[in-house]
């Protein structure tokens, strides 16, 4: 086994009275470069500035540290471009763009969508309709876990980089997309949805067989009855057909009707109760007659 300074090199320590390695003596110690000295002067083996080189003089009286600035350097970057991405989400928002994004993930109110180097929010309300009439045996949780990974065609409906909130709609960018395909007087099959006090929400499907955009039943349109509980009628999931009676392009919205796919009984009683009174009319414009 080599001796220690036959290890080390050929450089000689200047003040071996001073330098002990254990109980040995390192009065042949020899460095082979600065490092080793440097190194050697850490783990207080010898005093700091006792060492030098044939070459040059070292005093390593103080070590300074290399700072590695890629760091700093890769968060001016991210920052850089996180920033140019709130601007494209803003520019997406006026512009009214749709955006093809992957579903990242999701939690308990919506999924998650990557906005080029940002994250996204799509509340599950504003999810097109088709994904839960598809699968109707499923919660809203479990399409979501069948949904990761996906693409999905969204609109930006918020972008504040402040706040730190970026807002998509599936809805606006399905209705840009079908909303053309629909006309007044148009007869749809429908899936009923959810169903409130003023009315129900009817999904309208597509010769494609899904179901794109929602729309509206009025409780006066339900029915030429008098409703007192609209629930009475249709349920969350009840197939009904529909006419289209109204389309607002401007606020998104379609208004059906139920109602004025039936004759109106009202005017069918009148049409049997006409004729009569004609004849009644005709008989006595006879009777005086004589």
């Amino acid at each position: 086994m080599l001796s220690l300074s036959s290890r080390i090199g050929s450089n000689t320590c200047l003040d071996a009275s001073s330098c002990t390695y254990s109980s040995l003596s390192l009065s042949s110690l020899v460095c082979v470069n600065p490092l080793i000295i440097e190194r050697i002067c850490q783990r207080n083996l010898c005093p700091v500035g006792k060492f030098s080189t044939n070459a040059a003089k070292i005093t390593p009286t103080t070590v300074n540290p290399i700072l590695d600035d890629s760091s700093d350097a890769n968060n001016r970057q991210s920052q850089s471009r996180s920033s140019a991405d709130w601007k494209a989400a803003r520019a997406y928002k006026e512009s009214g763009f749709i955006y093809e994004g992957k579903i990242q993930g999701f939690n308990g109110g919506g999924l998650l969508v990557r906005f080029f180097s940002l994250v996204g929010f799509l509340p599950f309300p504003q999810m097109s309709p088709s994904h839960s009439c598809k699968e109707p045996q499923k919660s809203i949780h479990e399409i979501a876990k069948g949904l990761t990974g996906s693409i999905i065609s969204v609109k930006v409906i918020q972008a504040n980089e402040e706040m730190k909130k970026l807002v998509f709609s599936e809805k606006d960018a399905v209705w840009n997309k079908y909303s053309s395909r629909v006309n007044v007087e148009d007869i749809f099959v429908g899936r009923v949805g959810s169903v409130e006090d003023y009315g129900a929400f009817i999904h309208l499907r597509f010769p494609d067989g899904l179901y794109h955009l929602t729309g509206l039943v009025h409780v006066s349109e339900v029915s030429w009855d008098l409703i007192q509980d609209i629930r009475d009628i249709l349920n969350e999931g009840d197939e009904v057909r529909v006419k289209v009676i109204k389309i607002d392009r401007e606020k998104s919205r379609i208004t059906l009707s139920i109602k004025q796919l039936e004759e109106d009984p009202l005017l069918e009683t009148l049409e049997k109760v006409i004729p009569q009174v004609c004849n009644i009319k005709s008989i006595l414009c006879s009777f005086l007659s004589y």
